[in-house]
């Protein structure tokens, strides 16, 4: 256990229980324990294997690589249609972690495994990504946004891809695409 992720598990005030097992699991398979985004992560030789997080409804177990996982109890989510690798296991109650307490450790040995073998999830390119309408149609008029678009890295400009097309009406999709001009030509991706 790592002193500096206790404090996490102590201020829990949903879901203490079951992450505190789910803890213990996790830290049975010889994973080191760290923080990162605000989360405790656990780690084989500096990687990513798997992440505890909790929300309103459930908490869980957040397998970074999932995708390559071999799902045979039929236990992973995909939190949404545009998360290429993580997978998530869920949990409503302490009684779920303890009855699959076996299983679990399985998918994170398996995890391990992903990660020794170097094996890497095929992520989607950018240009494989749908572009809204009406973000297409400020590109072909404006040659500087185009630029400055293709110029962001493929991550910022995926995020503003997925932020204009989850916009189920134009009219709010060409909202999102005037406030985000200025920020494009400035160099910045959606959240900077």
């Amino acid at each position: 256990m790592n002193p500096k992720v206790d404090f996490y598990f102590d201020e829990a005030k949903k879901w203490q229980k079951e992450q505190e097992e789910l803890r213990q699991i996790a830290l049975d398979c010889q994973l080191t324990e760290e923080l990162k985004w605000g989360s405790p992560c656990y780690t084989f030789q500096n990687t990513n294997v798997v992440l505890i997080h909790a929300f309103k409804d459930y908490c869980a177990f957040l397998f970074f690589k999932g995708a390559l996982l071999s799902d045979t109890d039929n236990l992973l989510i995909r939190q949404s249609e545009n998360v290429q690798a993580g997978r998530q296991i869920r949990f409503t109650n302490l009684q779920e972690i303890l009855d699959l307490k076996s299983i679990l450790k399985t998918y994170i040995y398996q995890a391990i495994e992903v990660e020794k073998a170097g094996l890497k999830v095929q992520l989607k390119k950018t240009k494989e990504f749908e572009i809204a309408e009406e973000f297409q149609k400020k590109l072909d008029e404006d040659s500087k946004l185009e630029t400055a678009f293709k110029a962001l890295t493929p991550g910022r400009q995926r995020a503003y891809l997925l932020y204009f097309s989850s916009a189920k009406q134009s009219k709010t999709r060409e909202s999102r695409v005037e406030k985000c001009i200025d920020q494009i030509l400035d160099g910045k991706g959606l959240d900077d």
